[in-house]
């Protein structure tokens, strides 16, 4: 392309981005912004490599540097050829902006009643990638090569591969219009973003039902039962529509990454609860980051608090952060890959899982698998994955045509700390050879996995729970009790009487595992969380006690400085908690607690009210103020 044709090109883009920006300038994208950040176009510019061609809407364009971020992270970065299209999602920091803090308070209320894994990410965007590449000989390479992305703050996985499933194809059929269109509906028809509600999301002839369950949420969600009652009406008001149930907005089949490594997937669980730095290779985008979600969601409900990149390339902003200290301790980081350049740099890394190349050999895989595990007495190796590999970082890596020569599954030296339940393995075998549904085999996973970490954390919220100081030791007059602190040695005391063994049939050495959680960022995640809890709970537990304190005669045997020192006090208490109030009654959570906190507001008025009737007049002015 010579440079006239750049220029033109360039000449072009701007002034498409001064359209929409005329265009979009004055609509107020409240609603749309909690939903989808932007959506962008990336193609391939002979001279420019990955380029923007077209954000809408354009007053949401990221910055320079996350720009480059998304160009790069929009194509596959490998020699896998990958011909048609490939739906793969990436995750990518957000670059410094001054107006972080008021955007992502729109998140704030939700953020507060979901459960940890659907949180909006306030230093991350989400992107959800449908890259296109197919031949045409008018084109110089003879290639066409494209990406549309969405971006958003939200890990709704199922929700936004179903609109990039239906936006994608039109809009390469039909151009930038289906964009602009795109997001004026879901701007002008779409909900708030809201938990505990069924939501309807209408979209051009489509309307897609969601539930997003409350943090509070005990039991295993069944959306689709909630959802089945959702009315339809305003969406039907304007023309027919396809309606779609998500059952879950999030939930992965997890069958479809683990299914040929099930033999190890309690070493994987391990491995994640610990947060061990883990690289996933494999030959296409969308295996990689299927299989690094998959990852972090097998120790649901516990959230995954280190690192985890679905997809990343060595043009990646954080390339050098996160692999030039070779030779020390890999930072905790999950990361995916395709380019068989990171076995090399990443040696020093202790797990390294490489997957199969294509889905064909994953089948012929699982099918070997099954017939090993199901004729032998031991499920220690299973064919072609086998035991656990030994990672040798000196051995050739590369066979004749340039790729990978090892074999898929997982390479590490770790000992895991429990032995694996053999009847579950060779029941999941079971089901692959009996051909049974993927989805039953990845509710049969999840139940088990979710028991799993319910066990392992179970024995922490109880020994968590009894750091609370005593009811006795809130007094009115002080100021709230400390939780006690967080003893490892004393907690692993009360495992002999109420450890894990009680609630799961693994044996081994929990002890050590849970020593090894203690030093990783997931203890330190859920350990600042509980804490804040308990924190808040004390407070809230110490103001109650204020508001039926008798204050009166507290007051007898005080000097008026004293009396307005405390009137001062239930005034900041009073505020704080006016602010608490508003934040729990603008959410959906926590409805019947409103009214006791109410009362005890209202008790607390009339303490104040008390207290002034103890001052003279000139010092009741004062107060007043």
């Amino acid at each position: 392309m010579d440079e006239k044709k750049v220029e033109c090109l360039n000449q072009k883009s701007q002034s498409d981005l001064s359209t929409s920006i005329e265009e979009c300038g004055n609509i107020n994208w409240t609603t749309l912004s909690q939903w989808v950040q932007c959506i962008c176009v990336v193609t391939f510019d002979l001279n420019l490599g990955q380029a923007l061609e077209y954000v809408y809407p354009s007053e949401f364009k990221p910055t320079e540097q996350e720009i480059t971020n998304i160009c790069y992270l929009a194509f596959p970065d490998s020699n896998s050829g990958c011909m048609g299209d490939t739906k793969f999602h990436v995750r990518l920091r957000t670059s410094p902006d001054g107006n972080i803090c008021k955007r992502l308070l729109q998140f704030q209320v939700y953020n507060n009643d979901c459960p940890p894994i659907l949180k909006a990410d306030q230093s991350h965007y989400w992107g959800f990638v449908y890259f296109r590449q197919k031949r045409d000989l008018n084109l110089p390479r003879g290639y066409f090569q494209k990406s549309f992305i969405i971006i958003t703050r939200l890990p709704f996985f199922n929700l936004f591969f179903e609109l990039l499933n239906y936006l994608a194809p039109k809009y390469f059929n039909a151009g930038k219009s289906i964009l602009e269109e795109a997001c004026t509906q879901i701007n002008s028809r779409w909900p708030s973003l809201q938990v505990g509600a069924s939501l309807n999301l209408p979209l051009f002839e489509n309307s897609y039902q969601i539930l997003i369950p409350k943090a509070s949420s005990r039991k295993a969600i069944a959306p689709s039962e909630s959802l089945e009652n959702v009315k339809v009406e305003r969406a039907q008001v304007l023309h027919p529509m396809h309606n779609k149930i998500i059952a879950s907005v999030n939930e992965l089949d997890l069958f479809h990454s683990l299914g040929f490594i099930v033999d190890h997937m309690y070493t994987l669980w391990e491995l994640v609860l610990t947060a061990e730095p883990i690289v996933v290779i494999g030959t296409s985008p969308a295996d990689c980051s299927h299989m690094v979600q998959t990852l972090v969601a097998i120790i649901a409900p516990l959230e995954y608090c280190a690192e985890a990149r679905p997809y990343f390339t060595i043009h990646d902003s954080e390339f050098k952060e996160f692999t030039r200290d070779r030779g020390k301790i890999p930072p905790h980081l999950i990361l995916g890959v395709t380019n068989p350049f990171f076995v090399k740099l990443l040696k020093d890394w202790p797990h390294l899982l490489r997957l199969a190349d294509n889905q064909v050999s994953l089948q012929k895989q699982q099918q070997l698998t099954t017939k090993n595990v199901l004729n032998s007495n031991s499920v220690t190796s299973i064919g072609i994955t086998g035991p656990l590999k030994t990672y040798n970082s000196n051995q050739n890596t590369t066979g004749s045509n340039g790729g990978e020569s090892w074999i898929p599954g997982l390479y590490t030296k770790y000992k895991p700390f429990l032995k694996k339940d053999k009847s579950l393995i060779k029941k999941v075998m079971l089901g692959l050879k009996t051909k049974r549904p993927e989805h039953v085999q990845t509710a049969l996973l999840r139940r088990h996995l979710l028991e799993l970490t319910q066990s392992f954390m179970i024995p922490l919220e109880r020994y968590m729970a009894s750091l609370m100081p005593l009811q006795k030791d809130i007094s009115p007059f002080k100021s709230a009790p400390n939780t006690n602190a967080f003893k490892l040695d004393d907690f692993l005391a009360t495992l002999e009487l109420s450890g894990p063994q009680l609630t799961s049939t693994l044996k081994g050495d929990w002890k050590g595992l849970y020593r090894r959680f203690y030093t990783s960022p997931n203890f330190r995640g859920w350990y600042d969380s509980r804490y804040t809890e308990l924190q808040l709970t004390l407070q809230d537990l110490q103001l109650q006690a204020l508001s039926e304190a008798n204050l009166e005669q507290w007051a007898r045997d005080k000097q008026e400085v004293e009396i307005i020192d405390m009137i001062l006090k239930l005034k900041q208490k009073l505020n704080l908690y006016n602010d608490k109030l508003a934040s729990e009654t603008s959410s959906l959570c926590a409805k019947r607690h409103t009214h006791s906190a109410a009362t005890t507001r209202d008790q607390i008025r009339a303490q104040i009210d008390c207290m002034k009737e103890l001052l003279p007049q000139d010092l009741k002015n004062i107060v007043n103020i």
